[in-house]
């Protein structure tokens, strides 16, 4: 590992109050002495990085020219935001990012009193900023508001709603346009698409040096001409470029400028910050800034696992299975290969949720729309009803900002739209933002929604195969984040009964139903009772909606005692399926026990770590299923501090 960067400045800074104590002049060695610390410190742990590289000049700039955190400054999302941290006092803790105990990668109220607003999810920060302007001035308060928006959030709706709203109520406040061009994938904001390719143009720049060349040849004239001249292309601009855009929703816009000025930036922000109403300042960044190894990549090396941070190269990893995400992706290019009217919907996460593979196996059956998850679902219903069947891949914690649509534009209409979740269960270090721990609730309790979640690769392509090959309606299949379980995947794909699970182990008088990731973990479990003379059942319900009523009609009359599994909320999921089912089938003498994740938010972590802290690992599952029993077993449960 190479040594840490020298940063005498960053050194002196504990919190903004420090950083205002310096000469403007000095900020920036204090950019670089950042994006430093930064590329060293993400090296060692992994984490966010493209995005904050892209937005250290921005960060020093603002904390510079504001009195925060008496002035309110509103982040959008959270990885944008990691120089905002190095500076707000967790500069000495910045080594724990995203890890159990550790600091948030995303902004966290409880964590710093300069985290406004906690965001884990984008388009949010200008409605926040509202929000707090309109409170501010119910209080008689006269503090800033600034709400820094960006890498790909303008492509949300929710932004044009709250801009809208801006617009209207006229408070006075400040929004940042970090304009980076990108989000995870590149970005798809058509405006900043015009608005490039309109000022790069051959003809824009040759009717500009024309005009130039000929200003310059009239002495005094020329000098008076070229001002008239600029203050002309200023207005063309205005018409051609998003400020016209903002102007009509009533911001007063200034910009587009360079973003990595940081002086410019801070003199920009000391002149705007009194102007009244809201305003907009569009800020042109580079997603990757000042590291060439996330200049070069194609995702500006936007989520990183740890690298070397001289080549940027990933550390090896030890031979692993496939992840779930590129297998599924795999299987749909295969299924769209073979079928004309399949096609792949994602919502600005080509490569995190594998559909990157089908742009570049199969580009017009592939459908990017930017972060607009309700736009996806419902653009997705309207292929439906012309007889497509859009694949729409989305992450869980993601889907939750399209319940509507699943609901009113989907299921009501009983249009067969496929529904592939990605990162179902506790994903990790990107910590309770992200967990996908309620897609099973907030899915099931929807009429005519079929839910399956797959215990193995395999299962998983012949899953994606039977719910592209339904028919009937909105089918999801859910699936978890990380490396599958290996087991040999068979060339083609098999068709599955709709609602049929699978008895793997027989037992004497407890069973354990699980379903997706967890029947591995259950599996387990079973190995660990065996040890201590307790033979367990382990089940593969397969489907969440509908069950095999029969299989459990056959479990209730065979088992005493019953102990369902899942990777989501206890609340409303599969357990409480079985448990609803128990109720009304009146099966007598039967002890059921819910097991999944309990009714609280869970912070970050491995996945190894966070399942074995609620209990829900392999020896957890086989505790709770021998307590249930009355067998106490003699090994003890490990918990990371």
């Amino acid at each position: 590992m190479t040594e840490k960067p020298l940063t005498p400045l960053l050194d002196r800074i504990d919190d903004p109050s420090d950083l205002r104590k310096l000469s403007i002049n000095d900020l920036r060695t204090v950019s670089k002495e950042i994006r430093d610390f930064l590329i060293d410190a993400i090296s060692r742990t992994g984490g966010h990085l493209g995005a904050g590289l892209g937005t250290v000049e921005l960060a020093v700039a603002l904390h510079y020219a504001f009195q925060t955190p008496e002035d309110k400054v509103i982040w959008d999302v959270g990885h944008q935001a990691y120089p905002h941290k190095i500076l707000t006092g967790r500069k000495d803790r910045f080594h724990t990012i995203r890890q159990y105990g550790g600091i948030s990668g995303f902004l966290k109220r409880k964590e710093s009193p300069y985290d406004v607003f906690g965001a884990g999810h984008a388009t949010t920060s200008i409605s926040a900023a509202l929000g707090v302007a309109a409170a501010r001035d119910f209080h008689g308060e006269n503090y800033k508001v600034v709400a820094v928006i960006g890498d790909g959030s303008m492509t949300g709706g929710m932004a044009y709603e709250a801009m809208n709203n801006c617009g209207l109520l006229k408070k006075n406040m400040i929004v940042v346009l970090n304009d980076n061009n990108m989000s995870i994938s590149p970005n798809v904001w058509a405006l900043s698409n015009y608005f490039n390719e309109l000022i790069a143009s051959p003809t824009y720049n040759r009717f500009r040096a024309n005009v130039w060349d000929l200003a310059g040849k009239f002495d005094e004239l020329g000098d008076r001409f070229r001002k008239v001249a600029a203050r002309l292309e200023g207005g063309i601009k205005a018409v051609v470029t998003p400020g016209m855009l903002f102007e009509a929703l009533g911001f007063r816009y200034f910009g587009p400028i360079n973003g990595h000025n940081v002086v410019s930036l801070v003199k920009i922000f000391e002149e705007v910050q009194d102007w009244p109403g809201p305003v907009l300042v569009h800020v042109v960044t580079q997603k990757g800034k000042g590291y060439a190894p996330a200049e070069k990549d194609d995702m500006n090396l936007h989520g990183v696992t740890p690298f070397d941070k001289i080549t940027g190269k990933a550390a090896k990893k030890a031979d692993a299975a496939r992840s779930y995400t590129s297998i599924f992706a795999d299987a749909l290019v295969e299924i769209i290969k073979a079928r004309d009217n399949v096609v792949g919907i994602t919502a600005a996460m080509g490569s995190g949720t594998g559909l990157d593979v089908l742009q570049r196996e199969v580009p017009e059956k592939y459908f990017d729309v930017g972060i607009a998850e309700q736009h996806a679902v419902t653009f997705a219903a309207g292929m439906a009803v012309e007889g497509y069947v859009p694949v729409t891949a989305i992450y869980s914690t993601f889907l939750q900002r399209a319940f509507d649509q699943v609901i009113h534009d989907v299921a009501i209409q009983d249009l067969h739209v496929v529904f592939a979740i990605d990162r179902g269960g506790l994903v990790g270090a990107d910590g309770p933002t992200h967990h996908g721990a309620y897609d099973l609730s907030y899915l099931r309790m929807i009429p005519g929604m079929v839910i399956m979640a797959p215990a193995d690769e395999q299962e998983l392509r012949d899953m994606l195969f039977t719910a592209v090959d339904y028919g009937k309606g909105p089918i999801a299949l859910r699936y978890p984040r990380g490396n599958a379980i290996g087991v040999t995947i068979r060339d083609g794909f098999q068709a599955m009964e709709i609602g049929k699970g699978i008895v793997l182990r027989e037992g004497d008088e407890i069973a354990v139903l699980a379903v997706g990731n967890m029947v591995q973990y259950a599996l387990k479990a079973s190995d660990l009772l065996s040890n201590s003379g307790v033979r367990c059942a382990v089940v593969n319900m397969r489907f969440i909606k509908p069950l095999d009523t029969a299989l459990l009609d056959e479990l209730f009359s065979r088992y005493k005692y019953i102990l369902t599994v899942e990777d989501n909320s206890v609340l409303g999921g599969f357990g409480g399926a079985v448990a609803e089912y128990l109720a009304a089938s009146r099966a007598q003498g039967v002890v059921l026990q819910i097991h999944g994740i309990p009714d609280e938010f869970i912070e970050q972590g491995t996945q190894e770590e966070l399942y074995r802290s609620i209990n829900l690992d392999p020896l957890g599952i086989a505790r709770t299923a021998g307590a249930m029993c009355g067998l106490t077993l003699s090994a003890p449960i490990e918990k990371t501090a």
